[in-house]
């Protein structure tokens, strides 16, 4: 997974969620793509989707259930989830810092 990305716009104005325990920023690709990279802190949040994201995890770790499921499944650095398009999904953090990269999927 990369940890960095060249010759990208960024969004200087986060996405703040949840009081700030979740902060992320847009890049933005010259072929139209979009990714968000961000931080969450520790707690539990839900998120819906309205199009199918790819959530890479860069940092710490997290636990994760994806809507319409029961498995609560462990994700660390270097492992992702598929989330599909108009779902949602549960994100857990129970200590330090989980680090992610959010690709949005056609």
């Amino acid at each position: 997974m990369p940890i960095s990305f060249s010759q990208v716009t960024v969004d200087a104005k986060a996405n703040v969620y949840f009081d700030g325990k979740v902060v992320s920023h847009s890049i933005h690709f010259a072929d139209g793509s979009r990714k968000t990279i961000g931080l969450i802190y520790p707690g539990e949040y839900h998120f819906g989707t309205a199009a199918a994201e790819r959530m890479e995890i860069i940092a710490g770790t997290c636990e994760v259930v994806i809507d319409g499921t029961d498995a609560t499944l462990t994700y660390a650095v270097d492992t992702h989830f598929d989330v599909a398009a108009n779902h949602g999904f549960t994100i857990r953090v129970t200590e330090g810092i989980c680090e992610y990269i959010c690709s949005f999927l056609p």
